[in-house]
């Protein structure tokens, strides 16, 4: 549809960022914190830094929500880490890990700024990986109804936007890379069981936040990458929708009308895999229904028909950020993905396509009609500070101008959009790419191999949106 007037955002919209525990707060040996997956996992990826300080936000936070509040916000998205709130087995919180986000929360709330909380950032307590086999083992589910519980009786008097797991689905798609897959030869069939799994955890969450936190609103995030056609080409479609299935469209359908569909169970029987569904599952997803979807998109792919004796080839992605360096996957029999001669890519090969966010929008709004939030989009780049001691990242105003233009294109399409929070606030660990690769409207000054000062440098970008946010999206600068 063509509109005849620029976008309109509505009344009360959220206009903020976002943030994951593990990628901007640091201190991860502080006041009671014990080691989780994730910070191992960061500590392979040299020679990137790891989560150690990150951005010191844990240290640094009053400071951080003043810029904030300085920008305009309305809403702030940030995760909560499960091993600052139980570091241990006993079963008994711990109190400094709640007194943090208290102040946290608190401090958001005096700057009249909505806290919208993801529960499960990827950051697993070692101990629960240890005690329970991670994402392998059913123990889990209790330990994640017990953390999930507690941050519902601490917090929700003050948070009402609540958020499940981040990217489940890139979890499994990713599982050797993020560190969820335990054994690569069997992660064919393990991810499924996993999968399995980490949908009891998120089924918990919904229950539990709809049973503690009055009028308590609660989904999933899933991580959205749209995908086109390569071609006219009828085969290049059914490419399309297969690997739309196998990357988003099964998780989704799940998490809306809670059980599995005939897709997935038709691809488990063709290939003799046993996801472990038991009878009183079931029952636990049927009282897990979702209020609507946080929403982390950042770009398209482009899909081509895979034959069935085609060599099979991992996705790789580009590590360094020098273009040409990605390797796109081959499923053969199911899809590949393609370069797209239509848009434009980032030095990490990914996709400019500020379409995509509107094209996602309408296509899940389409499918679920529940309300969305958006709580990833962002743009990556090299960056430091110039002679100047400034960051002129005129890249990423017009990376976020376009893409925020969508957003207020698919709203007057019809979809219900109640905010936008791109990736990030601040720059952060940058999974895999370390602090590399920033996307911060704050330039947090430090290395991977050098700390500097940690100083908070507002980028040419946070006047920008500042500007925007302020005008609710009328101003759209020069």
């Amino acid at each position: 549809m063509i509109h005849k007037e620029n976008p309109v955002f509505p009344k009360n919209f959220f206009w903020g960022a976002s943030s994951a525990a593990w990628q901007v707060e640091g201190a991860v040996n502080e006041d009671g914190r014990t080691p989780a997956v994730i910070d191992l996992n960061s500590q392979t990826k040299k020679p990137f830094a790891d989560n150690s300080i990150a951005s010191d936000h844990y240290h640094h936070y009053k400071e951080d929500v003043a810029l904030m509040k300085e920008a305009g916000f309305t809403s702030y998205r940030f995760s909560i880490a499960w091993p600052r709130i139980y570091p241990d087995n006993s079963g008994v919180p711990n109190q400094k890990g709640i007194d943090f986000y208290n102040h946290l929360i608190d401090e958001l709330k005096a700057n009249g700024i909505e806290p919208i909380v993801t529960l499960y950032h990827y950051d697993m307590p070692v101990w629960v990986d240890k005690e329970y086999n991670g994402w392998y083992g059913r123990g889990i589910v209790d330990a994640f109804d017990q953390y999930v519980r507690t941050c519902f009786k601490e917090f929700g008097d003050r948070v009402k936007y609540w958020l499940s797991i981040n990217e489940q689905n890139m979890q499994i798609v990713y599982g050797e890379w993020l560190g969820v897959c335990k054994n690569k030869d069997t992660w064919f069939t393990d991810q499924w069981k996993v999968n399995h799994i980490m949908n009891l955890c998120h089924a918990k969450a919904v229950i539990a936040c709809h049973e503690l936190v009055p009028d308590g609103k609660i989904g999933p995030v899933p991580g959205m990458v749209p995908i086109y056609s390569n071609t006219g080409n009828p085969m290049d479609q059914i490419a399309r929708l297969n690997a739309e299935e196998f990357t988003e469209k099964i998780w989704n359908d799940f998490y809306v009308h809670q059980k599995y569909s005939n897709f997935i169970i038709n691809y488990w029987k063709e290939n003799n895999i046993d996801p472990d569904i038991r009878p009183e599952d079931q029952e636990l997803f049927n009282q897990a229904k979702i209020d609507y979807f946080g929403v982390n998109c950042y770009r398209s792919n482009t899909a081509a028909e895979a034959k069935v004796d085609e060599k099979p080839q991992a996705y790789e992605l580009n590590k360094l950020g020098i273009k040409g360096n990605l390797k796109f996957p081959v499923v053969p029999g199911e899809y590949k993905l393609v370069y797209n001669d239509y848009v434009q890519y980032t030095d990490w090969d990914w996709e400019i396509d500020p379409v995509a966010m509107r094209y996602v929008l309408r296509d899940m709004w389409n499918l679920y009609h529940l309300p969305m939030v958006i709580t990833e989009n962002g743009y990556g780049a090299h960056e430091d500070v110039d002679e100047n001691g400034e960051v002129n990242d005129v890249e990423r105003i017009e990376f976020l101008k376009n893409q925020i233009y969508q957003v207020g294109l698919a709203i007057q399409d019809g979809v219900q959009v109640i905010g936008y929070n791109p990736w990030s606030f601040t720059d952060l660990l940058s999974t895999g790419n370390g602090m590399a690769k920033r996307y911060g409207l704050v330039f947090i000054n430090r290395t991977d191999d050098d700390l500097r000062d940690l100083s908070r440098i507002k980028k040419a970008s946070f006047y920008w949106y500042s500007k925007l946010i302020k005008s609710n999206g009328t101003d759209w600068g020069k």
